[in-house]
């Protein structure tokens, strides 16, 4: 038998690769950005130390509001779109029978597996204003034909996000939404039968077991859906660069989220220390959100039946 420091060793032995890559490509790095935004850096690297300036700069930048700004639109349209599809899609699966079960599962699935580089591409494609497929479809319905990753103008009378931001939502949402509909689709087959048959013997119609069964039992896996995508969507970055350019960030900056804007400030710009503060800043509004999410949100669910 070993002996307790001997299997304390052999433990750590064993998680030292994993530590290590965590400790070089993980935890280093963050401690380098909180450090970094409080200093000013130029193309020769560190210049001088600055404080609070950074911050101070970030709260008087209206590039810097209108990226939030975006990338709040874009969550909100992204969550809230793309779980209402996922949940649709995984009640049809569940309600189909086998092969098309099966099939409808590989259908929704396939864009999840696709790279999300090509994607972005095939659908900048799509969306062109003057030789797209969707353009092509609208002109033959005889509906006017859009500009949709050129149009500024907000989807709400104007107002709002831009048509060029939902253009990059309706993407993201296929690319995404099979992977929540299986996670859905999971939860719904972990249901108790026996719950279903007691509220048929109750005489309960679709709509009340829908209601009063269905999304209860589901709502773990609605909020674990809800919390990745949350945090996901607040990351966005490949899909603005590739199909919201040149310049990225879409007309009149309608597109420019925050990650994004992190990499003009860092990458372009060569202003590291600005870029760690907005960095600390989204960092900060996403933590701050999951958490307020998870006290309010998640104390009223019960993860059992």
């Amino acid at each position: 038998m070993l002996s307790e420091g001997r299997k304390y060793l052999t433990a750590t032995a064993f998680l030292a690769p994993a530590l290590t890559v965590l400790l070089l490509f993980k935890f280093i790095p963050s401690l380098m950005v909180f450090i970094n935004s409080f200093q000013k850096w130029g193309l020769v690297g560190f210049q001088e130390w600055v404080g609070l300036r950074n911050f101070q700069m970030l709260l008087k930048d209206p590039f810097f509001w209108q990226a939030l700004t975006n990338t709040f639109w874009y969550s909100l349209l992204s969550i809230s779109l793309g779980i209402t599809i996922a949940l649709l899609s995984a009640l049809l699966i569940n309600a189909s029978k086998e092969p098309w079960a099966s099939i409808l599962k590989f259908a929704v699935f396939t864009p999840v597996v696709i790279s999300l580089v090509p994607a972005s591409v095939v659908w900048k494609w799509l969306y062109n204003p003057s030789a797209g497929f969707l353009n092509f479809l609208l002109s033959l319905l005889h509906l006017p034909t859009l500009r949709w990753l050129e149009e500024p103008s907000g989807i709400f009378f104007g107002h709002g996000p831009s048509l060029a931001l939902l253009s990059v939502v309706i993407m993201s949402i296929w690319k995404s939404f099979g992977y929540n509909t299986i996670i859905l689709y999971a939860g719904l087959k972990s249901i108790n039968r026996s719950v279903y048959e007691a509220a048929a013997i109750d005489g309960a119609d679709a709509w009340i077991v829908f209601w009063k069964i269905t999304l209860p039992l589901l709502a773990p896996s609605l909020f674990y859906v809800y919390l990745t995508s949350f945090i996901i969507s607040f990351q966005v970055f490949a899909p603005i660069w590739i199909m919201t350019g040149p310049p990225p960030g879409g007309p009149m900056g309608t597109t420019n989220v925050l990650v994004y804007y992190l990499y003009q400030k860092g990458v372009e710009d060569f202003n590291v220390g600005y870029a760690s503060a907005v960095a600390i800043a989204l960092l900060a509004v996403v933590g701050l959100l999951t958490v307020l999410q998870k006290v309010f949100i998640e104390r009223k669910i019960h993860y059992e039946a």
